[in-house]
């Protein structure tokens, strides 16, 4: 059984027996078209994929190397396809580098400076430490050297370079909070863009980072470059589909499924098979970075993370992988520091007009929810334009489980949840100790941020609350019989809430009396398996002098 890689390096899968997702295809086609920039969340492939191409220009692909050696393409689509020379690339991963301005121009003058050595070039830029001039000396030098070459009947040798550059977005994602660094950041990157476009020297250039910006301030110069983020052709280029997963990772599906239904390998069916993977893909599948909204990927580090799991414990458990590892990404945490979360947006599917979505201006007024997709957190839902918007949505139970603990954390940083006493209190309380508990916590959220309430923004707070008490809670229960607004179950319990919201007290009554009618007529909570079922009708009383629950009654 091949090993999981811990790693983005394209020649250490072949040196230690990794698996490997056959891309190679897809990355032929993105070479072709010669000047690149692709979006995606973090831990998704991105370096990979950059790493990859970097690796194909400067091996020999489909030539054996040295005796005992692999050739790092050997088996992969591309090992007989590939017919390039070998490029001189450069590799900038502004992940690497500081957020302080100086520092930053001062690592990039300097990887600047040694790749011109590599080409006999350094003599010819400048030691001012000007990002802008340094990058103009190189290909002011390429162009010299190439000028001359071609005079020189000896040799006609051109100097031709890749360029690769890995989340291009860090520095302005880091500054989010301070406006005048974030725009002398973005002046420098729009500047270095321009010096690139329609450099002729450069054989191809490939640009990734988490935040799509397709505005006038940086790409507008650099107006070459190919936004091939939701484009159709490369919507799995990172990522893994079904697929491929059934394919590369059979030995490990294999044995998942002999631990969960405790058989030996050799019976297992393929039946088995696939309702494993469709609890493989209702925790870490759903994205899709496809305009026609029909392709979708796993997440590459949270699948690899599972199965290097189960083969390590011998047991079957869907960790939160990819929010546990790196927590909540930098840019979003440096936007919520400034910015609150319309909790109403995240109950159900939300709308985007698309041209929000495709053409944010800048980090410093990006709409919301098109930074909740950039991010991970929300996946498009439905084809662009649809109505001239886009649909977003959860992509999976994982990302939603992460995104709501991350609200509960917003709206209760004070509360420390534990999940044991919180799962004893709800599957063994009265209906009233419950009411009581409810307006306890409604009395710690800070109104001044949240005065436009609701009946959406009500359920989102007793949503995020129950997430961040670890309680396993489905909103919005969907049965043949109706859809129940949050439905909680217990081993001994199916607790049920409908919620109804009332500007005044004099509407509570008749609010709650729609309440306990939609779960009557409807028979909510009424599934398998039979338990004790608690349906509880309550209404929120939304007066400036009340904001508490003030009626409910218990639905038999």
């Amino acid at each position: 059984m091949s090993t999981i890689a811990e790693d983005a390096s394209f020649k250490n899968f072949s040196l230690y027996d990794y698996i490997y997702i056959d891309k190679t295809e897809q990355i032929y086609k993105l070479i072709k078209k010669r000047r690149v920039f692709i979006s995606r969340p973090r831990r998704f492939g991105k370096s990979l994929m950059l790493d990859t191409i970097g690796t194909l220009f400067e091996d020999c692909v489909g030539i054996v190397y040295e005796e005992g050696a692999k050739p790092s393409f050997k088996d992969t689509w591309i090992y007989d396809q590939w017919k390039n020379k070998k490029y001189p690339v450069l590799r900038l991963n502004f992940l690497d580098y500081t957020s302080r301005y100086d520092k930053f121009c001062e690592r990039f003058c300097i990887n600047i400076i040694r790749f011109a050595k590599s080409l006999n070039l350094s003599d010819k830029i400048s030691k001012n430490f000007d990002p802008i001039d340094v990058l103009s000396d190189l290909f002011m030098a390429i162009d010299e050297k190439n000028k001359l070459n071609q005079e020189n009947e000896l040799d006609k040798k051109n100097i031709s370079i890749v360029i690769l550059v890995d989340e291009y977005d860090a520095p302005l994602t880091a500054n989010i909070n301070d406006p005048e660094l974030y725009q002398k950041f973005q002046d420098t990157l729009r500047e270095l863009y321009g010096i690139m476009k329609g450099k002729s020297c450069i054989r191809f250039l490939g640009i990734t980072g988490v935040t799509r910006l397709k505005d006038d301030q940086i790409f507008s110069v650099g107006s070459d470059i190919n936004d091939l983020s939701y484009h159709t052709a490369f919507s799995t280029i990172t990522g893994f589909t079904r697929e491929e997963i059934k394919k590369y990772y059979i030995d490990y599906i294999n044995l998942s499924v002999s631990i969960i239904h405790n058989i030996p390998k050799e019976q297992i069916t393929d039946e088995q098979r696939e309702l494993f993977l469709d609890k493989l893909a209702e925790q870490y599948d759903g994205y899709c970075f496809d305009k026609r909204s029909k392709k979708k990927v796993f997440s590459t580090w949270s699948v690899n993370n599972f199965f290097s799991d189960v083969a390590s414990t011998n047991e079957v458990f869907y960790e939160d992988y990819w929010y546990n590892n790196g927590g909540l990404p930098s840019i979003l945490a440096n936007y919520l520091k400034k910015h609150t979360i319309n909790l109403e947006d995240y109950v159900g599917d939300v709308k985007v007009r698309i041209t929000e979505f495709e053409s944010p201006i800048s980090l410093l007024s990006i709409k919301e929810e098109v930074l909740m997709c950039q991010t991970g957190y929300l996946t498009i839902r439905s084809p662009f334009g649809d109505n001239n918007s886009v649909t977003l949505g959860f992509p999976n139970k994982e990302v939603q489980r992460a995104l709501e603990s991350l609200i509960s954390f917003k709206l209760f940083p004070n509360e420390e949840f534990d999940k044991n006493e919180e799962t004893q209190f709800f599957s063994t309380s009265k209906p009233e100790e419950i009411i009581n508990k409810f307006n306890l916590l409604m009395n710690s959220i800070s109104y001044e941020e949240y005065q436009n309430l609701n009946e959406r923004t009500i359920q989102g707070f007793l949503h995020a609350f129950m997430i961040g008490a670890k309680q396993e809670i489905i909103t919005e229960k969907h049965t043949a019989l109706g859809r129940s607004d949050i439905v909680v179950e217990y081993d001994n319990r199916r607790l049920v809430l409908e919620l109804k919201y009332a500007e005044t007290k004099n509407e509570c009554e008749k609010k709650l009396q729609e309440a306990i009618k939609q779960i009557q007529n409807h028979n909510y909570g009424e599934t398998l398996p039979n338990k004790e079922i608690l349906k509880l009708a309550l209404v929120f009383n939304g007066d400036q002098s009340v904001r508490q629950f003030t009626h409910f009654y218990v639905v038999k």
